[in-house]
């Protein structure tokens, strides 16, 4: 028969009791053939890389429109706060709609993120989503945006699309008020 041994720590001076709940059941707790650590709570760093550790997500429905051919801020903002600088967020954006009406024109999309207020930058180089159409053709897309990012921080880190006219005629980020969702998961890194 395998045995269980309590181990105290010779240094420390303080009392761990284990402690069985109110309850008038039977109840078996079985451990497992390999070492390891008790994990009490999602800021723990002993939880395996890839795990999720917190999800976070925001929705709108404004119709948000742009004549702007440089990257606009959409409005749209989604905010979380990692647990470690080692770990990645992924942002999903679904939902929703993009526009363009009869002039053949495109929308282009950027993902851009915030830490701490200190402004916004683009976390990628190029557009994400570049949705266009024929000259006289009319456009609706839905919104289709997956990043994996890797901020290094413990500090609020804010999301937010950004898009553009190729035209300088009006484009929509949202148009007829569809719902658009951002989701942002935090993933052990």
């Amino acid at each position: 028969m395998s045995k269980i041994a309590l181990s105290g720590d010779a240094s420390g001076t303080g009392t761990f009791t284990i402690a069985s709940p109110n309850s008038n059941s039977n109840y078996t707790l079985t451990l497992p053939t390999n070492s390891g650590t008790v994990l009490t709570n999602a800021s723990n760093s002993n939880f395996p890389t890839g795990s999720v550790l917190q999800v976070v997500q925001a929705q709108t429905n404004a119709s948000i429109t742009t004549t702007n051919t440089s990257p606009t801020a959409s409005g749209f903002v989604a905010s979380i706060t990692p647990k470690s600088s080692s770990n990645k967020v992924l942002v999903m954006v679904n939902g929703g709609n993009y526009f363009n009406d009869t002039d053949g024109r495109e929308v282009w999309t950027f993902m851009y993120r915030q830490i701490a207020g200190g402004g916004y930058s683009a976390l990628l180089s190029g557009n994400i989503l570049d949705i266009s159409a024929a000259f006289g053709a009319v456009l609706r897309a839905t919104h289709s945006i997956c990043v994996l990012d890797s901020p290094g921080t413990t500090s609020q880190v804010d999301y937010q699309p950004y898009f553009r006219s190729n035209t300088g005629g009006t484009s929509y980020f949202n148009a007829a008020t569809p719902y658009v969702t951002m989701t942002l998961m935090e993933i052990a890194g």
